[in-house]
């Protein structure tokens, strides 16, 4: 008889949290700084959000609900310039990027 372990199930922000946890965050500055020595910098707002609230010159847009697809080398539709080992996010993402008074194109 098949016996079922009971898993505790978590919630998005303790997997968030998990997931930030390994990565090597970026201030909005530290971002700017790094996409001027050449990093790629990744917008995942959908375009209602970036036509509302501009957009970061310089970035690729590609929304989150089709990250997957564009940085899978074999879905048929990723992104040439995708596939970077090393990538992070920026912390507080768009909006602390505009607090700073970083670059926004409206």
């Amino acid at each position: 008889m098949w016996q079922y372990a009971r898993i505790a199930r978590r919630g998005i922000n303790e997997i968030l949290a998990t997931a930030q946890g390994r990565l090597q965050r970026l201030t909005p500055a530290e971002t700017a700084s790094a996409v001027g020595q050449g990093a790629v910098l990744v917008d995942t707002r959908d375009g209602e959000l970036r036509t509302r609230d501009g957009i970061i010159p310089g970035s690729v847009h590609i929304p989150l609900s089709v990250l997957e697809w564009r940085v899978d080398p074999s879905s048929g539709h990723q992104g040439a310039e995708l596939g970077f080992a090393r990538t992070t996010d920026v912390i507080g993402g768009f909006v602390a990027w505009a607090a700073e008074g970083l670059p926004v194109e409206r």
